[in-house]
């Protein structure tokens, strides 16, 4: 081989040689993209477990929002053929998924009436809290359980195609692949299930009225709970649904008044909103 050809040989062969810490670090990023958790995102709201049952605490906003997430889960099971069997547990024997359920606000709410709750969460920090706080009522041993876990391994270490609904509520936001984070959520679906999602849409008055006043002005939610950049247009919602085989049935907006700590419907949906989805029957 001349010196020529030697020289290219070596200088071709370069790109392909990487150092073990080069090579881990692309591991890591594709294993990221292939993700819907965000390390980031699990150990902020790791930090805040010991707080997350506080009503008065950061987590205050959520504890607010529960009474009009449950209005909205529970209507929108009725409308797609839930009969109720008892006033008091009207979700009685619904299977439900609750995805990112953080410390249990909403899985406690839903098992209280009637509903079999598994809430998944990333952070083991607050699925430890969430299983603490729920030893406290023994009637919830019975239809809730947790799971530190992904919504990707749980529906690859479970059947697919079990639950009655997948609750994920102030989550997607917060996602790292939140095309792989739908997909599984619809994957855990039976077929006619339904998919509840809540969350921020992505305009000047959601960073304005959702980071800027709410995190930073009023602290009514803890300062940097949010990256605007991850925030998703019902538009965008809807779409990565009607891929994964899910039919949008209903965008509803939703207002928060920090100042009040109180959610209600609205017609606006430019900060935040709430979207049902069936999955197809076939």
């Amino acid at each position: 081989m001349s010196l020529l050809m030697r020289q290219h040989f070596f200088i071709y062969r370069i790109p392909l040689r990487l150092s073990s810490t080069e090579s881990k670090k692309i591991g890591q990023d594709a294993a990221k993209r292939r993700s819907s958790i965000d390390d980031n995102e699990i150990e902020h709201h790791g930090k805040l477990s010991e707080l997350w049952w506080n009503t008065m605490g950061p987590m205050r906003a959520l504890h607010a929002y529960n009474p009009i997430r449950v209005q909205f889960i529970r209507d929108g099971l009725k409308n797609t053929g839930l009969k109720e069997k008892h006033p008091r547990y009207s979700l009685e024997g619904v299977q439900i998924l609750d995805v990112g359920c953080g410390a249990g606000i909403l899985s406690e709410a839903l098992a209280r009436i009637g509903a079999n709750v598994t809430g998944i969460d990333g952070s083991e920090q607050l699925i430890e809290t969430a299983k603490k706080h729920a030893s406290l009522d023994s009637n919830l041993s019975k239809n809730l359980n947790y799971s530190i876990t992904s919504v990707e391994d749980h529906v690859a270490d479970n059947k697919s195609e079990i639950y009655d609904a997948v609750v994920a509520s102030e989550v997607i936001e917060h996602v790292s692949n939140k095309d792989i984070f739908v997909k599984y959520c619809a994957k855990a679906l039976k077929p006619g299930g339904s998919i509840f999602i809540t969350t921020l849409n992505k305009t000047i008055p959601s960073f304005l009225g959702g980071i800027v006043c709410a995190e930073y002005i009023l602290r009514a939610i803890p300062i940097g709970t949010h990256e605007w950049s991850k925030f998703i247009s019902p538009e965008d919602t809807q779409r990565l649904l009607d891929q994964h085989g899910c039919s949008t049935q209903l965008v509803h907006g939703v207002f928060f008044n920090p100042l009040t700590n109180t959610w209600s419907w609205t017609s606006s949906k430019n900060i935040f909103y709430a979207l049902h989805a069936v999955k197809s029957e076939t």
